[in-house]
């Protein structure tokens, strides 16, 4: 059985592992170690000058995460403005990103999951709920929020046979799992799978990026450079790019680009050196930052660029901006589907009512597996297949039409999750509102 011992031993083989990736020049490995520097001063020095209002912490690992727990987060603000909401990350990609997130008092890393820090780490924050979401199973932040009796719920989560959980090593995360007030999961498949393992403290609620998604179409966010660029023309936006997605939409790009389409690309990595290869990928294309002027090598770019020049791709090198992109597109294709990580979120463009387009690995995201059953999402196994259904979309408006008429659909009717877990915590009254 898998014991605290080897548990310890892994955190701290990481945590050597993370120094070791930063003394050789790797930027997120340096940022996750500076962002945890002086971490409880720092939360000691704020909280104290919170005026003791009770605490409400929730954890995302990443943005995406950050993104699927957002409907809750703020029904919890509305509902509860009494209360100060601690949110913590463990990527430097979900923290760099909202680090001055309006919708929370305050915004921190989470420091290394050891007893020493937990321990510390609730002292000084001592929430009165707690709240992961999807996954991340520290164990000692779980085990002591449990010691001290913290009311502590999962939402949105996701499980499958292959995990640890149901593994005959997996009783440590087993007993983490029973030690959770409840849990709120995205589907049943999911519920037969803990209830197989005794969980009983477990219903099904949905996933709360179908609220958040939903909300993305009603928030009046525009990208007027974005819109200027785009125009009346067919306009692909391929969001959450990795090289191999990037190749196939080189090679199809090429054999088939016609003066009344654009294309927007917003990769996954937006470092320099990946911007440069998308530059050379796609001969002519325009940088974000060029187009608004804000790039620092070629400041004098910005407002001279002609992005009224035919058969342009855009390359967005920021982060922030690919959920309001969507709307500018005829057809969308989502990233990492050629990946052994998988596809990333299919949810944002479908919400506009778009046609999805990704790669072969899928098979593990319910929501892309359910939108391909149902004809609004398209897999292609490689380039010639990418080439083919892209094709088939931009030169049949029927298709394209009922497809993303069928994706629009299929958000619109799984939504719901965030208003079922507000209802729990309304009901075993963890919070009290004026």
């Amino acid at each position: 059985m898998f014991s605290t011992f080897f548990y310890n031993l892994g955190i701290a083989l990481y945590n050597t592992g993370v120094k070791l990736a930063a003394a050789t020049g790797n930027t997120k490995a340096a940022e996750w170690l500076q962002g945890r520097r002086n971490w409880a001063s720092e939360m000691q020095k704020d909280l104290a000058a919170n005026g003791k209002k009770p605490v409400v912490w929730i954890h995302a690992a990443s943005l995406g995460e950050f993104e699927q727990g957002r409907p809750l987060l703020e029904a919890l603000r509305k509902q509860y403005p009494e209360y100060c909401l601690v949110l913590t990350f463990f990527s430097p990609s979900g923290y760099q990103v909202q680090k001055d997130c309006k919708e929370v008092d305050y915004v921190y890393y989470l420091p290394l999951d050891t007893r020493k820090n937990a321990r510390l780490f609730l002292d000084i924050v001592q929430p009165q709920l707690a709240i992961f979401i999807k996954y991340e199973f520290w164990y000692h932040f779980m085990h002591t929020l449990y010691q001290r009796q913290v009311p502590a719920i999962l939402i949105s989560g996701i499980f499958r046979k292959e995990q640890p959980f149901f593994k005959w090593y997996g009783g440590l995360f087993r007993r983490l799992l029973q030690q959770l007030t409840y849990i709120f999961v995205q589907n049943e498949a999911s519920l037969q799978c803990l209830q197989q393992i005794g969980i009983s403290h477990v219903t099904v609620a949905g996933d709360t990026r179908f609220d958040r998604v939903w909300a993305l179409q009603h928030e009046a966010v525009e990208r007027p450079l974005v819109k200027q660029f785009t125009g009346h023309r067919n306009t692909i936006v391929a969001g959450s790019t990795w090289e191999s997605d990037e190749a196939a939409l080189s090679a199809w790009w090429a054999g088939h680009y016609e003066s009344d389409r654009r294309l927007v690309i917003a990769p996954h990595e937006i470092h320099e050196s990946h911007i440069m290869r998308l530059l050379e990928l796609f001969p002519g294309a325009l940088r974000y930052s060029d187009l608004a002027g804000t790039h620092v090598s070629h400041p004098e770019d910005g407002p001279h660029v002609d992005i009224e020049h035919p058969g342009k791709v855009l390359i967005i090198d920021n982060i922030g901006m690919l959920s309001s992109l969507y709307r500018y597109a005829c057809v969308a294709y989502v990233g990492g589907g050629f990946d052994k990580n998988g596809i990333h979120n299919v949810l944002e463009p479908a919400t506009y009512g778009k046609p999805v387009v990704f790669g072969p690995v899928y098979e593990q995201y319910a929501e892309a597996v359910a939108l391909v059953a149902l004809g609004g999402a398209f897999t292609v196994p490689h380039e010639p297949a990418l080439s083919q259904q892209m094709e088939a979309l931009l030169t049949n408006d029927e298709l394209c039409t009922q497809a993303g008429y069928i994706a629009g659909r299929y958000v619109s009717e799984n939504r719901g999750a965030t208003g079922k877990i507000l209802a729990y915590i309304q009901e075993k009254r963890f919070l009290t509102s004026e």
